[in-house]
């Protein structure tokens, strides 16, 4: 089905954070490992050996190729805090006003530490994106 080099793994979630090189960005994984559980409700998964995922939606490529990928998810990388907005950053520009200081690419929100954005605003950021995802795509699922 998927020739996709990032699929979702059996590692351990925790074991993945517990080894996170840089002490805040360990700390801010953790912390985003509970705004996840209250948000989504769903056990996290890694995808890949970086990615913690929660839950899934299938997509077909312009190829017609089929793949499946995690419906939301972050990675804590070595220049900052990487969160997942799979429905695009552009849906969500205005709630992006009041996250407090980032960068964001295509899909893709760029955080340095969690402690200077709004937890609220992020939450709802998840929370949105997880709802317009599940409005594109009916195989997304939690």
């Amino acid at each position: 089905m998927s020739d996709m080099k990032t699929v979702m793994t059996d590692a351990s979630v925790q074991s993945f954070v517990d080894t996170v090189e840089h002490a805040g960005r360990r700390e801010d994984a953790q912390k985003l490992l509970e705004i996840y559980r209250d948000v989504t409700g769903a056990e996290p998964k890694m995808w890949g050996s970086s990615i913690v995922g929660y839950g899934s939606y299938k997509y077909a490529r312009a190829d017609g190729s089929q793949h499946v990928y995690a419906l939301a998810g972050f990675s804590p990388r070595k220049a900052n805090m990487s969160i997942y907005l799979m429905s695009g950053c552009e849906n969500h520009s205005e709630k992006l006003e009041g996250l407090g200081p980032h960068k964001h690419s295509v899909s893709c929100l760029y955080v340095g530490r969690l402690a200077k954005v709004d937890f609220t605003v992020l939450r709802e950021l998840i929370a949105d994106d997880i709802e317009i995802m599940k409005d594109r795509y009916r195989s997304a699922s939690l």
